[in-house]
Parts: structure tokens; C-alpha cells; sequence
């Protein structure tokens, strides 16, 4: 998708009927909210303090907000403005490049080759595009990067998204580090949401649910917990329902990076210390790369059973 300004919206944009009825421009959206409730803000600089008391305060709430939320926005991450900067920086000039050169580093998800650049592709029954050019690829482990990006940053949210499970998987009462973080992967995907003509007819992504890191406010990340963090803890934590809306007037870009499980070598199910005659599991097992297909492209679940 160019950056061109595009006069009238092209019918493949449009969302479904059923759709239209919640869709609006996003900045009169977020003028709308100031009398609805908040999503959650939370300090982190008790996350690691050597007063338990401090330290269970930060947990409680961090737990507080994935029970009842699904959302949350952190402060005090550790992450220097300095480099969330130069990221930005680095992002935005990528989609400053003409088409031709940003199709050097194009995807082919016909092929099954989701990294790199390209526009999002139709995958729901009515068959309709979503406002965005994106680009995604893989930053963390460093020796597996799909892309030059900052090694310090990876790094950080790698710190970052390890503090934060740790804490979460404390306050269920399960280890500090439940298995599989160690080979925790992070993507990253820069979407950019060209100017709409009429930003009420279209997305620039469609509802869905993931566990993502994005830098929203100056010194505000936002975390969103996806589906897998609900399936592992047999529905305590919540994941939010969220998308991306556009607007007629400015350029929008976001970056938002995903935790995600080796895609073949974890099962996804319920932690066993969570599941109960009480509260039996309920959702099948799968692997990551399943519950993606699952998420992503409605395949079917049908083969999945509960163990």
C-alpha cells in the first residue's frame, strides 16, 4: 500500500455490513472515551524491589489487570526513550521508500513466508482488504534475526517480557519461570495506516487478539495479552479483543512486537497446576503454528481434543 493519498475509498476496503456500525475515525474515537473506564496504568519500578511488600503490590496489580482487563499500559519499563527513538526513527524511514525498493523485502504468504513487507492480505468470509502496509520480522533470538535491528533493544524486551510472565505466573502460584520462556521468540511488526478517505467504511487491522508489546505514549508501552496467555491459564488471564482504526487527515504508524512460543514444539493447553475436577480445562491442546492457523486464517479446531 503507497502512501499516496487516495481520493475515494476502493470497494475491496469497505468492511462488512455488520461491521460499519462500530467503526469510526480514530481520533474522534479517542475524543469520545473520556468518560469510559480506563485501561489500567501501571509503575514497574516495584516489579523488582527488595520490599516484598512493594514487590507483591506491583505483581497483585499487574495481576489485577490480565484478570479483569486483558490490557495494560506500563510505565517506568526500563526501555530508554533514546532508543524506542531510533527504532521509530529507523521504521519510519522504511515506508519513506518508494514501493519498488520496499518490495525488495516482500513477503510470500502463499509460500508461507510471512516476514518482510507487504499490504494485508483478505483472510475473513467477506473477502475485504484492511487499510495497512506492514512489515514484520523476526528480533529476538539475535543469531535468527530476519532483519538488522538494534541488538539492545531485543535485549530490553526480551528483559522486559521475562519480568513480566515471571510475575504473572508467581501470583497463579506456579514457578517463577514456567517452561518454554527460555526459547520465547519476538516479532516485530511496524504497521502503517496510510490517510483514509473515509475512515469509517474501513480497518487498518481487523479485531483480534495478541500478546504484544506496542509503544503508545512517550514513556508508555502497552501490553496486550493474546489468546495463548488465556488458553495457558485456563481462562484466569484475559485476552483483549482490539483493532486498528484509521482516519482521514494524518499518516499512522505502530510498532508492535509479539512473544511467542516455538511454533512446533510447545503444546499449547492449560498448565496442569491449573486444571482441576473443579475447573477441568477448556480448551483443547495445539501447537503454536496450529492456534495461528486457528487465529488467523479460521482454520478448523475440530481434530483437537482435551488430554
Amino acid at each position: 500500500m503507497a502512501s499516496a493519498v487516495v481520493a475515494s475509498m476502493p470497494e475491496k476496503y469497505i468492511r462488512p455490513h455488520e461491521e460499519l456500525s462500530s467503526i469510526g475515525d480514530v481520533f474522534e474515537e479517542e475524543n469520545k472515551s473520556d468518560g469510559d473506564p480506563q485501561v489500567p496504568v501501571i509503575d514497574l519500578k516495584g516489579i523488582e524491589s527488595e520490599d516484598p511488600v512493594v514487590r507483591g503490590e506491583c505483581r497483585e496489580e499487574l495481576k489485577k489487570a490480565a484478570m479483569e482487563w486483558g490490557v495494560v499500559h506500563l510505565v517506568n519499563h526500563g526501555i530508554p526513550h533514546d532508543l524506542i527513538t531510533r527504532v521509530k526513527a529507523a521504521g519510519k524511514a522504511f515506508f519513506d521508500h518508494p514501493i519498488d525498493q520496499k518490495e525488495m523485502y516482500a513477503n510470500d504468504q502463499a509460500s508461507g513466508k510471512i516476514s518482510g513487507y507487504g499490504s494485508k492480505l483478505a483472510n475473513n468470509a467477506s473477502g475485504q482488504l484492511q487499510w495497512e502496509g506492514y512489515f514484520f520480522h523476526l528480533i529476538y533470538p539475535e543469531d535468527n534475526r530476519d532483519f538488522e535491528v538494534t541488538s539492545e533493544y531485543a535485549r530490553q524486551l526480551r528483559a522486559l517480557a521475562t519480568k513480566v510472565f515471571a510475575a504473572l505466573s508467581l501470583r497463579l502460584g506456579l514457578e517463577e519461570e514456567v517452561g518454554g520462556l527460555e526459547e520465547l521468540l519476538l516479532q516485530m511488526k511496524i504497521n502503517y495506516y496510510p490517510k483514509c478517505p473515509q475512515p469509517e467504511l474501513a480497518l487498518g487491522v481487523k479485531a483480534h487478539t495478541t500478546l504484544v508489546l506496542s509503544h503508545s505514549l512517550p514513556t508508555t508501552w502497552c501490553l496486550g495479552f493474546k489468546s495463548s496467555m488465556e488458553i495457558l491459564s485456563n481462562g484466569k488471564y484475559k485476552s483483549v479483543l482490539h483493532r486498528g482504526l484509521v482516519n482521514k487527515d494524518k499518516v499512522r504508524i505502530s510498532w508492535a512486537v509479539f512473544c511467542e512460543p516455538p511454533k512446533e514444539k510447545i503444546i499449547l493447553k492449560p498448565l496442569p497446576e491449573l486444571v482441576t475436577n473443579a475447573e477441568p480445562a477448556i480448551f483443547p491442546p495445539r501447537t503454536f503454528a496450529q492456534h495461528i492457523q486457528y487465529k488467523l486464517f479460521g482454520k478448523t479446531q475440530e481434530n483437537l481434543v482435551c488430554k
